[in-house]
């Protein structure tokens, strides 16, 4: 009994212990974390193969993998009428297609970035399958680079086209023989290239044809053909099915790779007149615009059964654009108010005429809250002393929403204050001549002096009866030599030159217009970065001019200052190292997207 009774407390005990070892969690055992990419173990066909002629391609892996984005990502060379078709089985990519493959010619099958192992997401870059129909893998590359025509910047999801057709009709109906992308630094390379004379495009594919047959698609060409031969880039060598695998080592910033060929996106400009908008945002405004300026040709405005007189109409400064404040209220009080306008227009045949339409434009007003009532809101203005400081010969300038009625001179008053005193200021106000929401208040104001600015309740209003609240705002007039100043001293100028000076978001400062050596000078500027950007003014209109590949005319040539300059207190800059002989270049430092880390 006694070691029956032992037998049970030894029994009882491991039972304890074996429950204890399965309800104990603990992090599984194990090496390092895996940061290596899929192994391609085998592929049938094998890559590189010659006299292909099947329907099906399977990519087999070491593990498990996932297809990231590969509708957007995956692109046949040359391309494909029907798109193939892309699935996993097991741990194999299987890419199925029904085209008639064409006879003797190199098929590349890029996956970009597209496939990532299953547990860790490890990229494998870049990866290739090429085969051919005929005996020969063609063997030769063509590389460039792509940048944005303006800014210099590198252009997103861009393809290359190359088109052994070279009639400038092609790259518009037809599918080009050879496709690709740049990368994010704007490097692009295409493989496996048959020799012979090309024409060479890219394009931003807005409607995904693989033709450049929008207006809007951004796109570049090369002035003349590109001749493949074999003092080019020569393919490497397609690297054997099995891989071993290496320890991986984090690499460094990628480097940007400068390729045989340099195309500058652009955007052509619009050719079509056509009204491309109209709206009515506020009961007030009526906003009409137009694909193109109508140069001498007349753009017309009315409302039927109304008068001129119950409306204000402003166009902007090229008159692209019309807006109309309706003054009478039976008329901005309707929710919709049909409209007339007549305006130039392109119709199918190229023919430019006018045309006159009936535009109905509706506005309902938002339902008012369920509250008590409120008291309405005072009119509102800005007014460019807000910030403290002018800069000497700036002017006081008042905006509003709504157009604005003559400001009261008499509840109005300018000061120039000492210690304990203060001196009254005369002014004038004037009315922008192409803007009613506009006042421009003049004045002299001297460098170095403070001021204080009063404008009683209802000095301010706009031509609908809404009045502002009183306001008293101080600011002075910052003496000249508190800011800084920028001088380019520029030689070589042949032609218009455009010297644009940007802030470090490329947003324009000012701009000087030189057509001979001399110094363009950039006064009043506060502390901080800037860059700037030439212009080669080539048809002399004083303005950036875009390309026109129907003229074979490049976009006018840019050029940026290899470095910002950055202006320091009591610091001015004159710049003498500009060169202006290379067209077309921007430094890597100044680019808002850099080369990623891999």
């Amino acid at each position: 009994m006694h070691r029956r009774k032992g037998s049970k407390v030894y029994i009882s005990a491991g039972i304890i212990i074996l429950i204890s070892a399965c309800a104990k969690v603990s992090s599984p055992t194990g090496g390092p974390r895996d940061k290596l990419p899929p192994v391609v173990l085998k592929c049938v066909p094998e890559n590189g193969a010659k006299n292909f002629r099947g329907k099906l391609l399977s990519i087999t892996f070491d593990e498990y993998v996932v297809l990231d984005n590969i509708t957007e990502k995956f692109m046949v060379s040359p391309p494909m009428k029907k798109k193939p078709r892309i699935f996993i089985k097991g741990k194999s990519v299987n890419v199925e297609f029904e085209d008639e493959l064409k006879d003797s010619t190199t098929y590349t099958f890029y996956f970009q970035d597209a496939i990532k192992d299953l547990n860790e997401g490890n990229i494998l870059e870049n990866y290739q399958f090429v085969f051919s129909t005929g005996p020969v893998i063609d063997s030769l590359s063509v590389t460039g680079n792509v940048i944005n025509a303006f800014d210099l910047e590198v252009p997103e999801t861009t393809m290359v086209l190359m088109y052994s057709n070279l009639d400038d009709s092609a790259v518009v109906k037809n599918l080009p023989d050879y496709i690709s992308r740049v990368d994010q630094t704007g490097y692009f390379r295409i493989d496996n290239v048959r020799a012979g004379n090309y024409r060479l495009y890219a394009l931003k594919d807005a409607d995904n044809s693989k033709n450049y047959n929008l207006a809007e698609e951004e796109f570049a060409f090369m002035d003349s053909p590109v001749n493949v031969s074999a003092d080019k880039n020569y393919l490497p060598v397609i690297q054997d099915t099995t891989t071993v695998k290496k320890e991986a080592e984090t690499a460094p910033v990628q480097p940007v790779k400068t390729g045989d060929y340099r195309l500058v996106l652009f955007t052509g400009l619009k050719k079509d007149h056509y009204l491309s908008g109209s709206s009515r945002d506020m009961k007030y405004l009526l906003v009409y615009t137009l694909s193109l300026p109508p140069d001498s040709m007349k753009l017309e405005f009315s409302i039927p059964g109304s008068s001129s007189e119950s409306y204000i109409t402003e166009t902007s400064k090229y008159r692209d654009t019309l807006k109309v404040w309706l003054t009478d209220s039976t008329i901005y009080s309707q929710q919709q108010i049909n409209t007339i306008l007549k305006y130039p227009f392109t119709d199918t045949f190229g023919i430019l005429d006018y045309k006159e339409d009936t535009i109905p434009l509706r506005f309902l007003e938002p339902r008012a809250p369920r509250v008590a009532k409120v008291k309405t809101p005072a009119f509102n203005f800005d007014i460019n002393i807000r910030s403290g400081a002018l800069k000497p010969g700036q002017q006081i300038v008042i905006n509003s929403a709504m157009p604005l009625r003559k400001p009261d001179e008499e509840r109005i008053w300018l000061y120039e204050l000492a210690d304990t005193t203060r001196a009254k200021v005369t002014y004038s106000f004037t009315k922008d001549s192409t803007n009613s929401c506009r006042y421009f208040m003049q004045s002299k104001l001297n460098p170095g002096k403070k001021y204080l600015f009063i404008a009683d309740s209802a000095s301010f209003g706009n031509i609908y009866g809404e009045n502002s609240d009183s306001t008293g705002i101080r600011f002075a007039i910052r003496a000249a030599d508190s800011y800084n100043n920028i001088t380019f001293s520029l030689q070589d100028i042949t032609g218009n030159l455009i010297v644009q000076l940007l802030n470090n978001s490329e947003k324009l400062v000012g701009q000087r217009v030189l057509n001979k050596d001399g110094n363009a000078v950039f006064p009043l500027l506060e502390q901080g970065k800037y860059r700037a950007r030439a212009i080669y003014d080539l048809n002399g209109d004083g303005k950036w001019t875009t390309g026109d590949f129907s003229k074979k005319r490049q976009p006018e040539p840019v050029s940026y200052y290899h470095v910002e300059i950055e202006l320091k207190p009591g610091w001015d800059a004159e710049i003498d190292n500009w060169n202006l002989e290379v067209l077309n270049v921007k430094d890597e430092k100044l680019r808002t997207k850099t080369p990623a880390k891999r």
